[in-house]
């Protein structure tokens, strides 16, 4: 069944074209603009086998930019600004709350600034052959194909599709038929024009989105140090080098490339913080982390690179939650709260978090506390797993009397693990606010001696 298209509508006015396909977690694919037609890329079988095989699992969004497909043609702006307006256009239209995001071309610096902006929302960005930072209007290429779009618009799309998707002369011709039907000479120019002033550089390190970088090494208009640069910058960004020269995702085989991204998305949504068990009654143990002095790391660093530090220690206890099969309840700013199944699991998480923090460059120390009871299990309003009680106090009390770099755990704890080869120091008897005994603590010694 054909798509339904409706409608959503910017900010500053400008009617933008949509189509959703499939159910589940929704995934918006933005195309570089303005070489865009929802209606007709469905119409043809390359891509619509790619969008059948996304929205298998998930809720497949796509949408034409302005000045492009179905969406308004009489604006012109293509501006990094304008290109985030009628992505937030789409996204508030159907009220998406968590959502991923995958785009390629020049659309890739419109992605990277949404999900920089909106990192509660965006929780996977897959951005394939683009870059941060625009500047090749001087290219000896990019000037020759630029002379072509007035003087031969057959021979432009035609070379267009040649020397920089690297298509056959078959997908070649339909491309030229596609591109004189979804938009003009003048918006070509004005996109061009606009993407060569694209920068988002700084943006990059407030990514919070799990990311997956493909580039195809031969790619001739975004070089390969333009991925690197991406990779390098997102902090939880991995990079993937592909063969050949193609810049477009959509009208590849649904091959390697579509499952590869296929697979990503689907390592994201397993990893979601819902999987935090909600069985009634169910023993786990609790580990909080807390940054030591974060205020303080704020003012002697300045805003950006304090919070490129904070996001430094999401990834590595986001990945040690994964390696020992720890769920992940929630974040607090500075800070985590998760659950185990098992206490001795959750102690070798402690204990890996720690030592990745202290071979790393960067000064950050964290205080960990551990606590294990019988949690109260509720839902949150969105409907995520939340846990509450004691168990859950205690163990924050704890964390708040480590240092940084301790980790700090009840006695409770300490006898679950008896036998397994951890080391404990007695920290004796404190009293711990809200709770009218002392509680005894003792010090996990995870440095190697």
């Amino acid at each position: 069944m054909e798509p339904r298209i409706q409608y959503a509508t910017t900010s500053d006015g400008v009617s933008i074209a949509f189509w959703t396909l499939g159910e589940g977690m929704p995934l918006v694919l933005i195309q570089p603009p303005p070489f865009s037609h929802i209606q007709l890329e469905w119409e043809w079988p390359l891509a619509r086998r790619t969008y059948e095989k996304l929205a298998r699992r998930r809720q497949l969004i796509r949408y034409d930019c302005r000045g492009s497909g179905l969406s308004e043609r009489g604006h012109l702006d293509f501006s990094l600004q304008a290109s985030v307006l009628d992505l937030s256009a789409v996204i508030e239209r159907l009220r998406l709350e968590r959502l991923a995001l995958v785009a390629y071309g020049d659309a890739g610096p419109a992605a990277v600034a949404y999900a920089a902006r909106h990192p509660k929302e965006v929780t996977h960005l897959v951005l394939y052959a683009t870059y941060a930072r625009g500047g090749w209007e001087e290219e000896p290429e990019v000037q020759g194909l630029y002379k072509l779009v007035d003087s031969d618009w057959r021979l432009f799309t035609e070379t267009l599709a040649h020397a920089l998707f690297g298509w056959s002369a078959e997908h070649g011709s339909w491309w030229a038929q596609f591109c004189a039907q979804s938009t003009t000479q003048d918006a070509v120019k004005a996109a061009w024009e606009a993407s060569f002033e694209y920068d988002v550089t700084d943006l990059l390190p407030a990514v919070r989105a799990r990311t997956l970088v493909m580039h195809p090494a031969l790619l001739r208009w975004a070089t390969m140090d333009q991925a690197k640069l991406l990779a390098s910058r997102i902090p939880d960004a991995r990079l993937t080098v592909l063969e050949g020269a193609s810049g477009v995702l959509i009208y590849e085989e649904s091959g390697p490339i579509v499952t590869a991204i296929d697979e990503f998305l689907s390592e994201g949504e397993e990893a979601a913080p819902a999987a935090v068990s909600l069985e009634a009654g169910a023993f786990r143990t609790v580990l909080f982390t807390d940054v030591e002095g974060s205020t303080a790391l704020t003012e002697r660093l300045g805003d950006a690179r304090a919070r490129e530090l904070l996001r430094e220690h999401e990834r590595i206890v986001r990945e040690a939650l994964a390696a020992h099969g720890g769920s992940e309840v929630k974040t607090m700013g500075d800070g985590f709260m998760a659950s185990f199944g098992s206490a001795t699991k959750a102690l070798e998480c402690a204990v890996a978090i720690q030592r990745a923090f202290a071979v790393g460059p960067e000064p950050i120390r964290v205080r960990i506390g551990l606590n294990a009871g019988e949690p109260i299990a509720e839902e949150d309003p969105d409907g995520r797993g939340d846990l509450f009680g004691t168990a859950v106090n205690l163990a924050a009390r704890i964390a708040a009397q480590a240092e940084g770099g301790e980790i700090l755990a009840s006695d409770v704890v300490r006898q679950l693990v008896a036998g397994k080869g951890f080391l404990f120091t007695d920290r004796s008897e404190v009293a711990l606010r809200g709770f009218e005994d002392p509680v005894r603590l003792y010090e996990v010694r995870w440095r190697e001696e």
